[in-house]
């Protein structure tokens, strides 16, 4: 038995939470429900955590999400007696009346007891726990206090900022001892204050990524990484999203990719940049783009048309447009997919930033009347945005005006 929960807990505490670079998110998930079928309710507490999302759990896991499971074993947790279990219920809403009466324990403030113990004595998860039921104000249901239980409004707002006050020692502790989520009250609590009883101190929230970051939090290196990126400080931002991506932070891979492209901070090198979007492609709009327009030109890796248009389209599909000009090329000249006008003109037509590519085929399709009635004037107008370049200019050649103004071919 574990020092403050079962074995099997205390491990996917540490491989869900306070490590999470050991890569046994996932086998601590399975141990965890094994645990939770045989009456486990702290691993059925921690279990309905992992279902929660990304704002509970390190999304590098890829545990699934699920609300309905979720709910379901955070109320099993209070009924297999899960102090830990009752709180978060509590500050989830999900404590129902029913479910409070049938808990083993005599009262909220039972619970608590068990749990600000084990915080006390140092563990994080339970400090991170004690640290919000300050944070959130549950302080006020556990104790069963309101404004009625004091004797002026004084007595009850120095109450208030007493407790809430609280919150703040116990989220350090629990962010140096692994809970990286602790830092999200912490800087919301720093930045924002709470009402009119706690002011903001915004000075102390300016380091919390950094110290995070150096804690080994791959999700704090990569919010570092981008603000040092935001100052400016590209050679440091570099090496922080490098921990980051190396560390599970799928997202830092684009970042680490893009140095390697543009060359600006390491020497340029398109096959270690492509590389590191392959690895970034989980979820990374970036990765796919830019991986994409590699695939298309051929640099550092074999060309492969068809991949690419395979990789843009996925990203146009999420809402990014910043493949159209490729895709526009492919349909229109009928690379790595079959050619089709119509469709190309759709992409172009998108192109909503200055691009001398897309001004010239859009022109050839105006000017020719492909995939487009034909618009001879429209046409040139798209040409002459294409400013200097050949194709556009080879193109305008072909076309005149007559005595009457308008916009002809030349014979």
């Amino acid at each position: 038995m574990g020092r403050f929960f079962s074995d099997i807990v205390e491990q996917a505490l540490r491989d869900i939470y306070y490590d999470v670079t050991t890569g046994r998110g996932r086998e601590s998930f399975k141990r965890l429900e094994q645990a939770s079928w045989a009456g486990d309710g702290d691993a059925s507490c921690i279990l309905a955590r992992c279902y929660c999302g990304h704002q509970y759990v390190w999304s590098g896991h890829e545990f699934p999400e699920d609300d309905d499971k979720a709910v379901g074993l955070m109320h099993k947790a209070v009924q297999q007696g899960s102090a830990i279990g009752v709180l978060l219920a509590l500050r989830s809403g999900e404590l129902t009346p029913q479910l409070r009466a049938g808990m083993p324990f005599s009262s909220l403030k039972e619970a608590f007891d068990i749990v600000l113990e084990k915080a006390r004595q140092g563990e994080p998860f339970c400090q991170y726990t004690i640290g919000n039921t300050y944070f959130w104000w549950d302080f006020l249901e556990i104790d069963g206090k309101g404004k009625e239980s004091f004797p002026s409004q004084e007595a009850f707002r120095a109450y208030l900022i007493e407790n809430i006050a609280k919150c703040e020692d116990w989220f350090w502790k629990a962010f140096r001892g692994g809970m990286y989520h602790a830092a999200n009250n912490l800087n919301r609590y720093y930045s924002q204050g709470d009402e009119d009883l706690i002011a903001p101190q915004p000075e102390k929230a300016k380091d919390l990524w950094k110290i995070g970051a150096e804690l080994g939090y791959p999700v704090h290196q990569y919010i570092y990484a981008k603000e040092l990126q935001e100052k400016g400080r590209s050679a440091e931002a570099f090496e922080w999203h490098k921990k980051a991506a190396e560390n599970g932070e799928t997202d830092s891979w684009y970042y680490v990719g893009l140095a390697y492209e543009e060359g600006k901070v390491t020497g340029q090198d398109y096959s270690r940049a492509a590389q590191c979007y392959e690895r970034g492609l989980k979820d990374g709009i970036g990765c796919h783009n830019r991986l994409g327009a590699l695939c298309f030109d051929g640099k550092g890796v074999p060309k492969d048309e068809e991949r690419a248009v395979k990789l843009l389209t996925w990203a146009y599909e999420q809402g990014n447009k910043w493949g159209l000009v490729y895709l526009g090329k492919a349909y229109f000249y009928g690379r790595g997919v079959q050619k089709d006008y119509v469709r190309a003109r759709q992409l172009l037509g998108d192109v909503t930033w200055s691009n001398q590519d897309a001004s010239y085929m859009l022109g050839v399709m105006y000017a020719q009347g492909l995939g487009v009635d034909q618009d001879i004037r429209k046409g040139v107008e798209h040409l002459q945005k294409a400013g200097d370049l050949k194709e556009a200019r080879d193109e305008l050649a072909k076309y005149k005006k007559n005595l009457f103004g308008k916009w002809i071919r030349r014979k």
